[in-house]
Formats: C-alpha cells, structure tokens, sequence
C-alpha cells in the first residue's frame, strides 16, 4: 500500500541523506566484489560484505544515522543484482552485469522489519515513524489491511512516498459462473472480451506526447544544469508521473471488473519484450500489456479467481467455430470461408482464447491458481 509523505525541511534533509549514504554503499560493495574478482579471482559473498557493515560504521560515522537493517538491505540488493546476473548468464540471456548507481538512479531504500522495528505505521496519528528520522506526516488515504511486513520509502521527483508489503489474508468471492476471455490490443481498443465487450484504450502516453515533447525540446535549448533546465526536467519529469498514474488506475480499475464478473479470465500469453521491439512498440508500452497481467493476476488470487495465459499463435486466423484458418486483415470482421460464421476479427480472437483456456483449465497438470474447477463447467 502506498501512500505520501509530507516530511519537514530537517526529515527531507535526513531522507535525502539517508538515500545518499545507501547509493554510495551499494556502489562501494559493488566495487568491492568487481576488484576481488578482477584482481584476485574471488568472490566475495552477501554475508562476508555483511558482516562488514559494522566496520564501516566505525570508520565513516556518518552512517550511525542510517538504520542498520536499511544498510543490509542494500547489500541484499546488490546480492539479488548478481544472483539475476549468474541465471541470465545460465540461461543465455542477455546478461547485463550489474551497474553502478548515479544520483538520479537510486531513490528508495527498504525497512526489511517494518511494524517490528525500524518503521511503524501510525495512523491514528497521521503519522509514520522511521528509525533515525522521526516521526512523518503520511496521508493514510486508505485503511492500512493486513500485517505489515516492509516499508520502502521511495523518493518520485520532489515527491516523497512509502510503500508498505502487508500479507493479507484471501477474501474469496462469491462463484458468478461465468468465464471470459479477453484479446489485447492498443487501438481503438485496450481489449475484448468474448462476450463482445469493447474496452477503449485510454493511450494515455498519447495524449499527453506534444506536451512532453515541448517541454523536451524548450529543455534542450537551455544552459546545461541552469535553474531553467532543472525546472523543466523537473516538468517533464511530472509529466510521466502523470501518465503512469492515470494508466495504473486505469490498469487497476478494468483488472477490478473483470474479476469481480467473473470467476476465470484467460489472456493470451504474449512476448510482450519481443513486441515492445517492433513498430508497434509505441502502442505496446503505451497500453502497459505487462502490468495490466500483473495486476489481474494478483487481484484473481486474493479473490479466489483463475487467470491464465494460454498460447496466442492463430487466435485471430482460427475460426472459434469450426476451426477453419484464414488470414483477416486487422479492422476486418472475420467471415469463415468454410462455415460462412461472420463476427468481428477480435471477438473471434477472444472466443480462441476463452475455448483454449477452458481446454488448459481441465487438462491434466495445468497451472492455475486455487479455485474450484466445477465452476468453468459449461
């Protein structure tokens, strides 16, 4: 759950601090494990850096004023950097070998005991504490559910938020059913359903490109690191803020319907990375396919829901009634040239999707998320 701070000119001071002196660990002990390596062919594990900690502590002050389980935190972060980097290596990925962070590319830091220790929730106050900060304005815009189990406090511009992981118990809904499957798309519309509901796409990153653009091109005009630059970039900044927020709550809102109508949805399984490289990469990322997943999903699991990608090839060319495979131009309906069924391309796409996800669900060893099966029965 996540909600904004209001910190004072010394909290401010303290968090901006406190940021600072993380990004300059995790570069030192990322330094450390590359110059082990390099020179002398070691590597220098998580614990041995850990431990570490209290040596630093004792040669550079400053870091008392950094809570000692937010210090371990950024060396697990690190860990994490490279254990991604070893499996991308295992698996032939693309590896990309953990960098160094600059100012502008390390703005959170992480309470690994929140509600224990280091950060406590509290509400009734309007307040949250922090370990070596104090105790900070926090607009609870919403209940605080569940039992806290971390705090991130992330800085967003010249806006401060924290980020608490609470583990909250399942609140299964009531069985409508109903299932559906949905085809994604970028425009006009976000999806359909197979039930031939049209759901426009917002393409908030649209609407609000010429504004960016302007500002972008009246920044490049400006003295580098001038005052007017800065706020520009501040500006910009804002900007995709702006269009990031409105496409989550978009993502959240039509993720809520869904679930809430229906007891299974099955997507296709798209290589969104693979089509956020081609021509339609602009729609692609625009619509945020991947985050809309993934909120669905976590919505489907706290409600007792399935959802399930199933294999997208053919959806659009396969007739959903007799199996007929014809190519369909895009903004085309779809007219069977075997049974002669007429439907819209997308809504056909939909069916596909909706009749291969019924077939997974029952086939033996799929995987879908706990719920009662008898309720996809036709």
């Amino acid at each position: 759950m996540k909600y904004r701070l209001f910190p004072n000119a010394i909290q401010e001071k303290a968090l901006d601090s406190t940021l600072y002196l993380c990004r300059t660990l995790y570069n030192a002990a990322l330094e450390e494990r590359r110059t082990a390596y390099r020179k002398c062919g070691v590597s220098i594990s998580f614990y041995e850096q850990k431990r570490a900690l209290t040596e630093i502590k004792a040669d550079s002050p400053e870091y008392k004023g950094v809570h000692s389980q937010v210090l371990q935190d950024v060396i697990e972060r690190l860990d994490k950097a490279f254990k991604g980097f070893f499996r991308r290596v295992k698996t032939k990925q693309t590896a990309g070998y953990p960098r160094f962070k600059g100012r502008f590319h390390y703005d959170s830091f992480t309470y690994p005991q929140a509600g224990k220790t280091g950060a406590m929730p509290l509400p009734e106050s309007g307040k949250v504490y922090l370990s070596k900060i104090g105790n900070v304005r926090c607009k609870y815009h919403r209940p605080l559910e569940g039992v806290v189990k971390t705090a991130t406090v992330k800085r967003e511009g010249d806006k401060w938020f924290i980020v608490f992981t609470c583990e909250v118990e399942a609140q299964p809904l009531p069985m409508t059913g109903d299932v559906i499957g949905i085809d994604l798309g970028t425009n006009p519309n976000f999806l359909i359903t197979s039930d031939g509901e049209f759901v426009e796409a917002p393409r908030h990153f649209k609407k609000a490109e010429r504004k960016i653009g302007l500002l972008q091109r009246s920044a490049a005009k400006k003295k580098r690191g001038s005052r007017r630059q800065k706020e520009l970039k501040r500006q910009i900044a804002s900007e995709h803020r702006r269009v990031a927020n409105r496409r989550r709550d978009f993502h959240h809102k039509t993720a809520r319907t869904l679930v809430n109508r229906h007891d299974a949805v099955f997507h296709e399984d798209l290589n969104i990375i693979g089509l956020a490289r081609t021509r339609t990469a602009k729609g692609v990322l625009d619509a945020g396919w991947a985050s809309f997943i993934n909120i669905l999903s976590l919505k489907a699991a706290n409600a007792g829901r399935t959802v399930l990608g199933v294999d997208p090839k053919y959806t659009s060319q396969d007739c959903s009634e007799c199996g007929h495979r014809q190519k369909v131009k895009i903004g085309h309906a779809y007219v069977c040239a075997n049974c002669g069924m007429d439907m819209h391309r997308d809504v056909n796409a939909a069916l596909n999707i909706l009749n291969r996800g019924r077939d997974a669900a029952f086939s033996e060893g799929a995987k879908v998320a706990p719920i009662d099966l008898r309720s996809l029965a036709l």
